[in-house]
């Protein structure tokens, strides 16, 4: 299974900006699809954005607009620009990667996990 490790996270106000990134190993993303979710202390885990090959890019309502999901092939690395943020996008932050032809915002449809990364947006 590929192997997924994020970055970037950390403490922003609310409008500000932040870019994470998912390094990936042991596997070349463009063969998955490949995901961010994020989860909030008592929620669950939710899927904000995905890359689904063959049909491009998926994105929560919530995050419309302001996210962008992005890929580098050449550095075998996932992005999220994350702009205009809010209060309520604070959470932990994880890329994932599942099969290449289904959305993997499902976290059912998940198959590799990264460790988190955590954003924090203060008003």
């Amino acid at each position: 299974q590929v192997q997924l490790v994020e970055s970037g996270g950390g403490s922003v106000q609310a409008g500000g900006s932040l870019r994470l990134s998912c390094a990936a190993s042991g596997g070349t993303i463009s063969s998955y699809c490949v995901a961010w979710f994020r989860q909030a202390p008592g929620k669950e885990r939710e899927g904000v954005a995905s890359v689904v090959r063959y049909y491009g890019t998926r994105y929560a309502d919530s995050v419309k607009g302001r996210f962008t999901i992005s890929e580098d092939n050449a550095k075998n690395t996932l992005y999220l620009q994350m702009n205009t943020l809010k209060p309520e996008d604070t959470a932990m932050y994880y890329c994932a990667a599942g099969s290449s032809l289904v959305d993997c915002r499902s976290a059912s449809r998940v198959n590799s996990w990264g460790q988190g990364t955590q954003v924090t947006v203060s008003s």
